[in-house]
């Protein structure tokens, strides 16, 4: 079995798309096509379904996935071990982050590791945080950003960010006034609120239901520039984090925090526990664990 194939399929399963793959793998889509056929008379079983609008694994191809990526990366450390020799670090790491949050900290971080791994490549994948977790099951992902799960069973994580949300809204609005805000008196408001595949919906939604209503949502969405757009034209009022929130121009969206107790946005590096990480992976998750306990290091220092 060629491991070349197995590659390809790992990057279909990743993409869900045979063109996508061909133009990040840098090949022609016959040939990867041509390759994930081969593979499928090797092994006996259809690995993908495919229609005109979609391409999706199979319950096959969802078990010799988990295999697949085991192999590539056997494969992938034999060649690292032995490029270790020169001191070459090479790789590939795959991040499943939401587009609406803002990983300002962690994208310094990545900087610096980068700087210090300039071979290992970085990919990024844009989901919603209620679908990052199955991709890190699936091991479609490596890593993800996102809450610190709840399924302290099934992922490890390591939390390095944690933001207040504000309320953002025209300097035309009734509530542009106060200082600071109480879920309750957002009770009449039209929320342009967070995709349904966000975390941070179903926290809003428990916040307004515990002040005694449903809110009023005019729309979701996974963009905050478009949760900006809506509340600059006073069409509604959005929740964002105060460090997105520091950026906007105030001359025509304002922001005001909640009183106690306030909603935060808790972010965290997340993986699959006892799921076979890369070379590459590892070293990313080390130089993470490392720049942290130096960041809290350097915190009690100041506090003493």
């Amino acid at each position: 079995m060629d491991t070349m194939h197995l590659e390809y399929f790992i990057e279909v399963a990743r993409q869900k798309s045979f063109s996508k793959s061909a133009e990040i793998l840098h090949i022609s889509q016959p040939s990867v096509s041509k390759a994930i056929k081969d593979l499928e008379i090797q092994l006996g079983v259809t690995l993908f379904y495919r229609n005109t609008k979609f391409v999706d694994l199979t319950d096959a191809g969802k078990i010799i996935l988990e295999q697949a990526q085991k192999i590539v990366s056997s494969v992938n450390n034999i060649t690292a071990r032995l490029d270790g020799l020169t001191k070459l670090q090479t790789g590939k790491v795959h991040i499943g982050l939401p587009p609406i949050t803002g990983i300002t900290p962690f994208s310094k971080l990545l900087g610096l590791f980068k700087k210090e791994y300039p071979n290992i490549t970085i990919q990024f994948f844009e989901y919603g945080a209620k679908k990052i977790e199955p991709a890190l099951c699936d091991g479609l992902l490596d890593f993800g950003i996102i809450f610190p799960p709840e399924d302290t069973n099934k992922f490890d994580s390591l939390s390095f960010s944690r933001d207040s949300l504000k309320v953002i809204m025209s300097p035309e609005h009734p509530l542009a006034q106060y200082d600071s805000l109480d879920f309750t008196m957002l009770k009449n408001e039209e929320f342009v609120l967070y995709h349904p595949d966000f975390r941070l919906h179903d926290m809003v939604l428990d916040r307004c239901k515990e002040a005694g209503y449903y809110p009023k949502i005019i729309f979701e969405t996974a963009q905050f520039q478009l949760m900006v757009q809506l509340a600059e034209a006073n069409l509604g009022i959005a929740l964002l984090p105060d460090a997105v929130c520091k950026n906007l121009d105030g001359n025509t969206v304002v922001s005001r925090s909640f009183n106690d107790p306030q909603i935060y946005l808790e972010l965290a590096l997340v993986w699959k526990k006892e799921r076979y990480l890369s070379h590459a992976a590892r070293e990313l998750l080390n130089f993470v664990k490392a720049f942290l306990a130096v960041r809290t290091n350097t915190f009690f220092k100041r506090q003493q």
